[in-house]
């Protein structure tokens, strides 16, 4: 015997055993995987024909079959179907399927080989007979195998036909090479199995993020949308980024697993909100607070009126009886003008009520005014507007006073706090910089860590863009409608150009149409309308 040449081919059987091995544990894609199985277990042994079974739900479905003399591949990697019906492992009354040889190695977890199917009687190959009577090809030698994972469950089988000795001549499978099949079948069902562990942990990790969206979907109806719209529009303006082929971002690449990363961070970019108050959330004026105290004030502006009006027939009656007719028609004439002027100021306070994007200063100065007159409640004087309704009032953006405002900025401190307790893996460690960079602005001035735009991320810029364009159209606001494009777009540009958000980036998302692109797909069409887009690029 010639133990050196023995010596050598077993050693290059190992070293083949541990290159494969390692190529499964490298490969991500379930069905590449397969191939490389099924071929490396052809290799091995030389088989003329091949075919790979997965179960699901207790069958044993073709997966790949490959037959060399017939130049037969279908399935797999193939792209042709396999029309074979799947093989059950258990009959009527759940019975073991123990006569189909596949399906007897797949319930006892053993490996079969046959040296001639045709004589043996344990096993049913009517199925097989009735292949190679249709084919032309004969069935002798066979070696079936389990793909056992780490639970020793199986999750798929592999069965060959027929190998050959270097002349081509069909023998049995050798114990070497039933040992060799046995490894790399266990090896390929453990790579199988961390594959599907590792997808059932992203899809678990995934479903819990849309939980956090949900759960603040169910706190506010008004942010839930936003949470879905944000992550599509900032993907869109990263794959622009990406696409171009001149400028500053021709560089500019991500890999899918930095892809994910992004969209992660964009699903979690306001998960903090879920401890911020509901009612600084949903405030949709600035007197709101459980309820919205305008109603309130109405009511004081009414009882001024009543009192108005009392002390207006009271001293009429007192002229009408000393019959002064001209003083009465002043009279009348004073308290036509006081009740206009009570009407006219509560209809300005209800209308600046509702948020907008500036207050006047000479509006300002108006509430003011109105705040100091009073009004007599059982006999006693009170001012019209309390100190807190004033302060409100006074909001020149939006509906949130400093102390609400200070609450909502809150979210991306919790946020944070929140996304740096996970346990990242590699991939995933930019999330936390990602999601809670998007309040940062360009000039320094934003929150919460007051970066600047060297200090940003590209992608943390992006999710910015696409925060505020989703949060300016968006309808579902309790404090606004949602804006016209121009608008929306006009106010971008004064943030462009107020170093708030990344210029590069802006005309990008303009250049290439992002906002149009979103806009058709998530904006109402009464929202759609014109503008120049020459105004924001190269500006």
């Amino acid at each position: 015997m010639d133990y050196k040449k023995l010596y050598f081919d077993l050693k290059n059987r190992v070293t083949q055993l541990n290159k494969i091995g390692l190529a499964l544990s490298k490969e991500k894609n379930s069905s590449k995987l397969f191939e490389m199985i099924l071929d490396e277990a052809t290799n091995i042994s030389n088989a003329a024909g091949s075919t790979l079974y997965t179960v699901e739900d207790n069958y044993l479905h073709f997966n790949i079959i490959k037959n060399e003399p017939l130049n037969l591949w279908q399935g797999g990697l193939s792209g042709k179907n396999i029309s074979l019906s799947p093989i059950p492992m258990y009959l009527e009354r759940n019975k073991k399927n123990l006569k189909n040889v596949c399906s007897y190695s797949a319930i006892t977890g053993k490996a079969v080989e046959i040296k001639d199917a045709y004589k043996i009687k344990k096993f049913d190959f009517s199925g097989m007979k009735k292949f190679d009577r249709s084919t032309g090809f004969r069935s002798e030698s066979s070696l079936t195998v389990p793909m056992k994972n780490h639970e020793n469950e199986c999750i798929g089988v592999i069965q060959l036909f027929n190998a050959r000795d270097e002349e081509g001549n069909i023998i049995t499978f050798s114990k070497e090479i039933r040992n060799e099949i046995e490894s790399l079948a266990s090896q390929g069902a453990i790579s199988l199995s961390n594959k599907r562990l590792i997808s059932e942990l992203k899809n678990i990790f995934e479903s819990f993020i849309r939980l956090i969206a949900l759960a603040i979907d169910k706190k506010s109806a008004y942010t839930g949308g936003h949470c879905e719209r944000v992550p599509k529009l900032t993907m869109m303006i990263a794959e622009a980024l990406e696409n171009q082929t001149e400028g500053k971002f021709k560089d500019f690449k991500m890999t899918d697993e930095e892809k994910y990363e992004l969209k992660i961070a964009a699903w979690l970019h306001d998960c903090g909100k879920v401890a911020t108050p509901v009612h600084v959330v949903d405030k949709s004026t600035k007197l709101e607070t459980i309820f919205d105290r305008i109603e309130l004030i109405k009511t004081r502006f009414q009882s001024l009126k009543d009192q108005k009006r009392i002390k207006f027939l009271e001293n009429k009656i007192k002229l009408l009886e000393k019959k002064e007719l001209k003083e009465i028609q002043i009279l009348e004439e004073n308290y036509l003008k006081n009740i206009s002027e009570i009407e006219s100021n509560l209809e300005l306070i209800t209308k600046y009520n509702t948020g907008g994007e500036f207050m006047p200063l000479e509006i300002q100065d108006k509430i003011k005014e109105i705040g100091r007159k009073t009004w007599f409640q059982n006999g006693i004087e009170k001012p019209l507007l309390y100190a807190d309704e004033l302060m409100n009032l006074l909001i020149p953006k939006g509906t949130l006073n400093l102390n609400e405002r200070e609450e909502i900025n809150k979210h991306i401190v919790i946020t944070l706090e929140m996304l740096n307790n996970l346990p990242y893996p590699k991939h995933l460690k930019n999330v936390p910089e990602f999601a809670g960079g998007h309040h940062e602005k360009i000039d320094g001035m934003g929150y919460p860590k007051g970066l600047s735009g060297e200090e940003m991320s590209i992608q943390a810029k992006v999710m910015a863009i696409a925060d505020i364009y989703e949060a300016l159209t968006a309808q579902d606001r309790p404090y606004k409608k949602g804006k016209k494009i121009s608008e929306s777009m006009r106010i971008l540009g004064f943030m462009k150009e107020d170093y708030h958000i990344d210029k590069d980036i802006f005309e990008i998302f303009v250049k290439e149409k992002i906002y149009k692109k979103y806009s058709d797909l998530y904006v109402a069409e009464d929202q759609h309308d014109d503008f120049n887009e020459l105004d924001y690029i190269n500006a």
